[in-house]
């Protein structure tokens, strides 16, 4: 097992070291008005219904790759742990979700194009970026931590329910600054809006805790971590059955367990005792295999896939991989398709009908 979890290291490195990427900046307005971004949502009106025909809770890979991919998607946002070069496990997450049929321009930092944030950097900020993207694209934010990474994950929602403050500035990853103002113009509603109060539609986090507490910059989660603010409507909480660096031990589950206020969905999931803390996210090489890959589609949370038997060969951090990528396109799903209504009340039932049949 020791040499399985070196090997997927190392390839994560090569991985690593052969992307190449060039943001799009051309893709952003540079000023949002009211309605700007759901009317320049441009689908074929076909295109538009098979969306809304999916079934956000079973998305197989053939939804995937001729339906969700042709559409929009929603930013992924993913914190990695503290310790270099633990980042590199991340990259290796992102070419997981790019094999998987995801839209590598939506998992990498605009900017940068780096595919994951520091969980060093401010949480303050970080939520003023969120806020960023959905008021450019009209989608909420994903967000998915590993290590101290969920940490941060989690603390920027209480810094969106105004925990630690009462205004967040606006965050523009293009400019890498903080812009003069503290609302944005909600993409759906045409409404302006603080950034405070915006509530995600999806957070995950896997290893989150232990010493990492400790550390002056995440000293205020120290007692929060395991109770999810109402910023998010569904959160999942992954635990390692033995897992020393997050103090997670058999027979503490209820300790570790999250919980979360009034009206947020919570689940906890328990991996294999086995798991590496480290590399977790370390999933690059399970999408290059089109067994695993047929497998992991087709897989539901609260077991092991029934249909499908497990393809031979290394097949470390499967389970994570599997109800992360399940996860994703359910709330993929939901983001495009609350995009597309919204854009139809804007543009009422006169001109959608007229656009269906122009088109």
């Amino acid at each position: 097992m020791r040499k399985v979890l070196v090997f997927l290291m190392i390839f994560a490195v090569a991985s690593c070291a052969t992307v190449s990427y060039s943001p799009q900046r051309s893709a952003y307005l540079e000023r949002v008005e009211p309605g700007s971004v759901v009317h320049s949502l441009s689908l074929d009106p076909a295109l538009e219904e098979r969306i809304l025909a999916l079934d956000p809770e079973r998305i197989s890979g053939d939804d995937v790759r001729t339906t969700l991919a042709a559409g929009p998607a929603p930013r992924i946002v993913s914190l990695h742990g503290g310790i270099y070069p633990v980042h590199l496990a991340m990259e290796s997450f992102a070419e997981f979700l790019i094999g998987m049929g995801y839209p590598e321009a939506k998992l990498r930092h605009p900017g940068d194009g780096r595919a994951s944030l520091s969980p060093y950097e401010d949480s303050e900020r970080i939520a003023g970026l969120i806020a960023w993207y959905y008021e450019q694209e009209g989608m909420r934010p994903l967000v998915i931590g590993h290590s101290q990474g969920g940490i941060q994950a989690v603390k920027v929602l209480y810094e969106l329910a105004g925990a630690f403050t009462d205004r967040i500035p606006v965050w523009n990853p293009l400019t890498d600054q903080a812009e003069d103002r503290f609302t944005i113009i909600d993409p759906l509603t045409g409404l302006e809006r603080p950034v405070v109060g915006l509530q995600l539609g999806y957070v995950s986090v896997v290893g989150a805790g232990g010493a990492a507490l400790l550390l002056p910059n995440q000293w205020r989660m120290a007692g929060r971590l395991r109770t999810i603010p109402d910023t998010v409507e569904d959160f999942t909480g992954y635990t390692i059955g033995l897992d020393l660096v997050a103090w997670d031990l058999p027979g503490f589950a209820a300790v570790s367990a999250y919980h979360g206020e009034k009206g947020v969905r919570i689940r906890n999931v328990s991996l294999p005792a086995y798991y590496s803390h480290v590399v977790v996210p370390v999933t690059a090489y399970l999408a290059k295999d089109a067994r695993m890959r047929e497998w992991i589609d087709e897989y539901r949370p609260g077991g092991l896939n029934g249909s499908l038997e497990l393809p031979e060969g290394p097949s470390d951090n499967l389970l994570w991989a599997a109800d992360v990528w399940y996860d994703v396109k359910k709330h993929w799903c939901l983001e495009a398709q609350r995009l597309i209504r919204a854009k139809r009340a804007a543009l009422g039932p006169n001109e959608h009908w007229e656009a269906k049949r122009t088109d």
